[in-house]
């Protein structure tokens, strides 16, 4: 009897650990997920591809049970990924809209959004181009129809019509300066998208007539192949501010720092997380000291971490 009574208190101690089982939460996320460990998907602007690289590859190898699998794509796709689900924290040179907000609180889910950073949109023209320095009414211009030869920059240019290479259809680029210029209606016909940055740069090498526009992360590392690279085949454009016209400054942080150069945007990473897991991890480790230290590395500005401003030299501004 005593050994029956037995029998039935373990098969009933097994039913109530199965019971347990049966109601975890479903893939484990909340209970074997932590900031330093798990696998995440995370969606990239594809303009800040080679500075995430060393981001998620040091923060990798301190948390060797984290797996970060980063896709880099266009910006539209990149949002596309968070409303969708497809991607837990996302990358990209803008907060959500309006409407993109609203539509994830409807499905119950609050987009956290951190600033890590200030980026700037980049210039560039072939090597052989004798004009590398533009007022910013010049490039205003272009987008507003009213410039799109060469020889209305310079009388003496023997180029033709300009050719302005975006690296895709749907990039962050396009969109923050057609929001700055134009807003509403189509880019001018002198405008033409390829497939990525590094496009934009085999374009412009083997286009004299041709100005690239790509994220500055792209040229300013000085110790990354890709960007070394980059900036030996093309020249980057400085350009003046909207005040005074008469000065040049090149996408470099101190000018980004100085909001000497005209074009500078925000670097925002986005999580639609419901708890504190690996993304959330993640986000806190770019906005603190070490990550932020391989994002001023990069070419961008940090937005958490204090700077030390130096003398500029007569190579990062020039005067007519």
């Amino acid at each position: 009897m005593k050994g029956k009574k037995m029998m039935q208190n373990a098969i009933l101690l097994i039913t109530i650990a199965f019971g347990f089982g049966a109601c975890a939460p479903q893939g484990g996320a909340a209970t074997d997920e932590t900031p330093t460990r798990g696998n995440i998907n995370i969606s990239i602007d594809e303009s800040y591809q080679p500075v995430f690289d060393s981001e998620i590859r040091t923060f990798t190898s301190f948390y060797p049970y984290a797996t970060i699998n980063a896709s880099y794509k266009p910006e539209t796709d990149v949002i596309n990924d968070l409303i969708r689900d497809s991607a837990r924290v996302i990358v990209v040179g803008s907060k959500l809209t309006a409407a993109q907000d609203s539509f994830l609180r409807q499905s119950l889910v609050i987009a956290r959004t951190t600033l890590i950073a200030y980026d700037a949109v980049a210039f560039i023209v072939n090597k052989d181009n004798a004009d590398s320095l533009f007022r910013y009414s010049t490039i205003k211009s272009m987008f507003t129809g009213e410039i799109d030869t060469w020889k209305q920059i310079n009388a003496k240019s023997k180029l033709g019509k300009i050719k302005l290479v975006f690296d895709h259809a749907g990039s962050s680029n396009i969109r923050y300066l057609k929001h700055m210029f134009i807003r509403e209606g189509n880019l001018p016909e002198i405008c033409y998208a390829v497939k990525n940055n590094a496009e934009v740069v085999n374009f412009v090498e083997n286009n004299k007539d041709a100005i690239g526009v790509i994220g500055v992360n792209w040229i300013s590392d000085p110790e990354d192949s890709t960007t070394i690279n980059f900036k030996s085949r093309v020249q980057v454009v400085h350009v003046s501010n909207q005040f005074i016209e008469s000065e040049y400054y090149g996408p470099y942080q101190g000018f980004i720092a100085q909001k000497s150069y005209p074009f500078i945007r925000e670097v925002y990473m986005i999580s639609r997380e419901t708890f504190s897991g690996l993304g959330s991890g993640f986000i806190q480790w770019v906005a603190a000291d070490q990550g932020q230290r391989i994002l001023l590395k990069g070419g961008l500005l940090p937005a958490t971490m204090p700077i030390r401003l130096m003398q500029v030299t007569k190579d990062d501004r020039y005067k007519e």
